[in-house]
């Protein structure tokens, strides 16, 4: 009997029936993270007591059915700058994450990680550079409140210019995003379930609330551009902005960069406005009626296959 010895040449793979793997989508702990911003500033308000008092007295009031605050500084306007910048920076950092946790953590796509980062970096020097303005002008701006607020004016409401600089504080910090997977609890295989189990109900109510987010946003922009391109040529003409493309045209980068779940609807809902907007300009809106409608017929088509929102 002749015996026939198959040899493999190890240079070649081994071929197996095994099915090819589909790729794994990434995890949504890869391909995004926490990130919380904290700015803290001097209102410059306090409640006067005595004026309060005095007040309700007056008037003949119950104690306490009213206040009387006092703006220490007046309208200053340094404080005013350092205020409203506040105010816009938080916008900004609302725009560029999604929502996560009731204490102020926003999900942030590692895709927008250093556009995220260069931007807070420039408005957080911008912020120092206003506060340091204020500073400046504190010792000035006080002799100013004394002759505007009158009997109203008290000198003890106003620490040194020292004290009141550490109450401006800026900071901005990332913190990895947990799985359910990743806890480590010493509390018997039981309880480290249930505690697994918790999170992963929490994760993916707030999952949930983060895409929602990022559809609501693109509802509210297609909307107004559907509104303001429902005209025809014979018709009342309706004004609009430029912004209005551009707008849209940063919800298509949105949707690409906060798809941190591979989702193949919103993949599918980006391509199709890309390919519809790009290149488009205002002008050629108000001037091509049937560009515009066009332009209308498909955002009115994606408005209608967006999810359903949690409005």
């Amino acid at each position: 009997m002749n015996h026939t010895t198959q040899q493999h040449n190890v240079s070649e793979p081994l071929t197996t029936n095994k099915a090819p793997q589909a790729p794994t989508a990434p995890s949504i702990a890869s391909s995004s993270m926490l990130v919380e911003l904290s700015i803290s500033t001097w209102t410059a308000r306090k409640l006067d007591k005595r004026a309060s008092k005095d007040i309700t007295s007056q008037n003949h009031a119950a104690a306490g059915v009213a206040n009387v605050n006092k703006k220490l500084l007046g309208n200053c306007a340094e404080l005013d700058a350092v205020q409203k910048f506040t105010a816009n920076v938080r916008n900004l950092h609302y725009s560029m994450t999604m929502p996560w946790s009731d204490t102020g953590m926003r999900l942030l796509p590692t895709a927008a990680y250093f556009k995220y980062h260069q931007t807070m970096t420039e408005v957080q020097n911008e912020y120092e550079r206003l506060v340091a303005q204020f500073i400046d002008a504190y010792d000035w701006e006080i002799s100013q409140a004394q002759a505007n607020l009158g009997n109203l004016f008290s000198r003890e409401e106003y620490p040194e210019a020292a004290s009141i600089a550490q109450k401006f504080k800026f900071r901005f910090s990332y913190i990895p995003l947990p799985e359910a997977g990743d806890f480590r609890v010493d509390v018997g295989n039981e309880g480290n379930q249930q505690v697994k189990d918790h999170y992963q109900a929490y994760y993916e109510a707030q999952l949930h609330s983060a895409m929602q987010d990022v559809w609501q946003r693109a509802f509210k922009a297609l909307t107004a551009m559907s509104e303001r391109l429902d005209y025809g040529d014979s018709g009342q003409k309706k004004i609009f902005r430029d912004t209005l493309v551009s707008n849209v045209l940063d919800i298509v980068d949105l949707l690409d960069v906060c798809n941190i779940t591979n989702d193949s609807q919103m993949s599918a809902l980006r391509l199709k406005l890309e390919n519809t907007l790009r290149g488009i300009t205002p002008d050629a809106l108000r001037e091509d009626g049937y560009l515009r409608a066009e332009t209308k017929r498909v955002v009115d088509d994606v408005i209608k296959a967006l999810p359903s929102l949690d409005m």
